[in-house]
């Protein structure tokens, strides 16, 4: 059990897959209903969207050991 202080680590590339496919879901949950609402289903909103959620969750899971 995490006790106040403790920091979660990412220890194996499971985890880490696991992680990119969530915001990649997210992403295209999020950003393609925005560019479907938008009428703007020219650009693949749910490739589109799936793109941005794997790289911000890259980003985030990169930067987060930095920032702690």
């Amino acid at each position: 059990m995490l006790q106040r202080g403790d920091k979660m680590i990412i220890g194996n590339d499971f985890e880490f897959g696991f992680l990119l496919v969530i915001f990649a879901l997210l992403g295209i949950i999020l950003v393609g209903t925005l560019l479907d609402t938008l009428h703007l289903q020219k650009l693949h909103p749910r490739l589109i969207g799936a793109t941005i959620g794997v790289l911000v969750g890259f980003a985030i899971i990169e930067a987060v050991p930095m920032l702690t």
